[in-house]
């Protein structure tokens, strides 16, 4: 009964890990590099919803709805800021300035949001239950997966059906040929950023009810979504959302079978045995250079 519940918790946070690392993923595709304020972006998610909903008295539909622009906006200025003027110099300088946007947007909240942690009122999506073969089951804990699944498939389909998607999935491929194609490329980077921003911004809101709120929330989950998408191969959207629903699962049933004092310990121990193994992740592969 115990690893069942483990199970169930394992999947919801597994979708959460599975969000956030899909927008490294969406980021690396497009334009080979990844926004590591993407945990803050998460956070930022989580706090603007409480602060609308809550401090405000904000509908809650109204104040996700403002809460994912934000989110999508901040996506926007880090693409702008920290990402496109060091890549136009050909400099890697992005990574270091992404984590510096990351820290900067984390005081901004500590200043504004305050220290303390706070959590959301309960709603019925977190009070109501279901039973699972003898587990009782929040209703959040079924939608977070619910969600998290459907955003991937959305994607995958968004990525391979539709000109848009297919537009900026051949921006990374040959930059030259699709300026050729009448592709705006540098739009292209700055529309996987704000896509990236949302999933992180999703993700925050999803995991709200189920976790307290601060300014610092979003630093460790951050980390593991990173992991996860190294994880699952960067370049692989499915194995990226398959590689979180595992670390998730596995998360869960080491805190259930040893405590959470080894979680961390346990969990990452894992993580470096598997790309020990799998270099390209376990549902990467690897990449053809030509010569």
């Amino acid at each position: 009964m115990i690893f069942l519940s483990a199970l169930v918790t394992g999947l919801g946070l597994g979708s959460m890990y599975g969000l956030l690392a899909l927008g490294f993923y969406v980021t690396y595709v497009v334009s080979r590099t990844v926004n590591f304020a993407q945990g803050s972006t998460m956070m930022l998610g989580a706090v603007l919803t409480f602060t609308l909903t809550v401090t405000l008295g904000w509908p809650s539909p109204v104040a996700i709805v403002c809460a994912l622009a934000a989110c999508a906006a901040w996506g926007l200025v880090v693409e702008r800021i920290a990402v496109r003027p060091f890549v136009r110099r050909g400099s890697d300088a992005w990574l270091m300035a992404t984590v510096a946007l990351g820290i900067v947007i984390d005081n901004v909240v500590l200043f504004t949001f305050g220290r303390d942690p706070r959590g959301m009122p309960p709603t019925a999506l977190v009070t109501e239950t279901v039973d699972v073969a003898g587990v009782r089951v929040q209703l959040q804990q079924i939608l977070i997966p619910l969600v998290g699944i459907g955003i991937a498939v959305a994607f995958t389909l968004l990525a391979r059906r539709t000109r848009q998607g297919l537009a900026m999935m051949a921006v990374v491929q040959n930059t030259a040929a699709a300026r050729l194609m009448g592709i705006n490329t540098e739009a292209a980077v700055s529309a996987a950023f704000i896509l990236s921003g949302l999933f992180a911004g999703m993700a925050g809101i999803l995991i709200a009810p189920l976790f307290t709120i601060s300014s610092t929330m979003g630093t460790l989950f951050g980390i593991k979504a990173f992991a996860v998408a190294i994880l699952g191969g960067i370049t692989n959207p499915w194995g990226v959302m398959c590689a979180g629903l595992l670390y998730g699962v596995a998360e869960a049933m080491i805190t259930a079978s040893f405590g959470s004092t080894y979680t961390q310990i346990a969990a990452f121990s894992l993580v470096i045995v598997a790309l020990a193994v799998r270099p390209d992740g376990l549902f990467g592969r690897a990449e053809v250079k030509k010569v």
